[in-house]
């Protein structure tokens, strides 16, 4: 089966200072997913920042940054509610207003880092219908084992239909630490028909990501999850992080999935512009 290789470009918590490759503005950010689409990406997840390179969730900034992306690109679009730790979930939730190809539902609230990341579970259920009803498809974003059981129970009440989507999210500070023992007991219980991919934060990017590939899932590579191509060195853009990874899927022997191919796994409709 082929490997759906997802780009994350940003995220919330890095800044240029940490890296300074970092696309933080509509034009860099669109940028970026172009030369990884261009690099075997099929996925765009996508964060938003200000003018002052802060988290935001305002609608113009992530239509403007969507729109130069489909015109640069043909690359599935999925936008982040995770937005960031100081940005209110109402705001965050009215992002799905925009009818994105996907967007990420988080069903817990958890400490991260020397913050608190909250999504309160009334509010997960109102968006997870919201999203229903809108036609956008839930990546549900899993942090420990107890945020995998919210998410069953979600599918249980029918707030989640068709194959479900997950991102294992590993290394962050509050959730399940990214080791393989770890990455083990989440993809033994997810459901037989669902699509999964490993996020590994930090220093086990690498590693966790050629386990995950070995073991059926996909890849997520990207400024957002490590700022470092090697120990030492920072990653000068998110092309070598999404070029390493299309690299270990095919020392797999794994093939990468196109726009076409990921979109018919993910029962998404093909972007018109591919």
């Amino acid at each position: 089966m082929s490997v759906i290789i997802t780009v994350a470009p940003t995220g919330p918590i890095a800044t240029k200072r940490d890296n300074p490759s970092l696309p933080t503005s509509p034009e860099e950010i669109a940028t970026a997913v172009a030369e990884a689409y261009a690099e075997g990406a099929a996925v765009a997840h996508l964060h938003f920042r200000d003018a002052e390179g802060r988290p935001t969730a305002d609608l113009a900034t992530a239509e403007r940054t969507v729109r130069l992306i489909r015109d640069a690109c043909p690359i599935l679009i999925q936008i982040s509610t995770g937005v960031g730790l100081g940005v209110e979930f109402e705001d965050r939730a009215r992002l799905v207003e925009l009818r994105p190809q996907m967007a990420t539902l988080n069903p817990c609230s958890m400490s991260f880092g020397a913050g608190e990341f909250r999504n309160p579970p009334a509010d997960v259920r109102r968006l997870a219908a919201r999203m229903q009803v809108l036609g956008v498809k839930p990546e549900m974003e899993i942090y420990d084992t107890g945020h995998l059981d919210a998410c069953l129970r979600l599918i249980d009440e029918g707030l989640i239909s068709g194959d479900p989507q997950f991102s294992i999210v590993l290394g962050v500070r509050g959730g399940a630490a990214a080791t393989p023992a770890n990455l083990h007991t989440l993809v033994e219980r997810l459901p037989d028909n669902a699509v999964w991919q490993i996020i590994a934060i930090g220093k086990a990017n690498l590693q966790l990501t050629a386990i995950g590939l070995a073991m059926g899932g996909n890849a997520r590579a990207g400024l957002e999850d490590t700022l470092f191509l090697r120990k030492g060195e920072l990653s000068p853009g998110n092309t070598p992080l999404v070029r390493r990874a299309a690299d270990l899927a095919q020392a797999l022997d794994l093939p990468i999935a196109s726009v076409e191919e990921a979109a018919q796994r993910l029962r998404l409709a093909v972007p018109a512009n591919t």
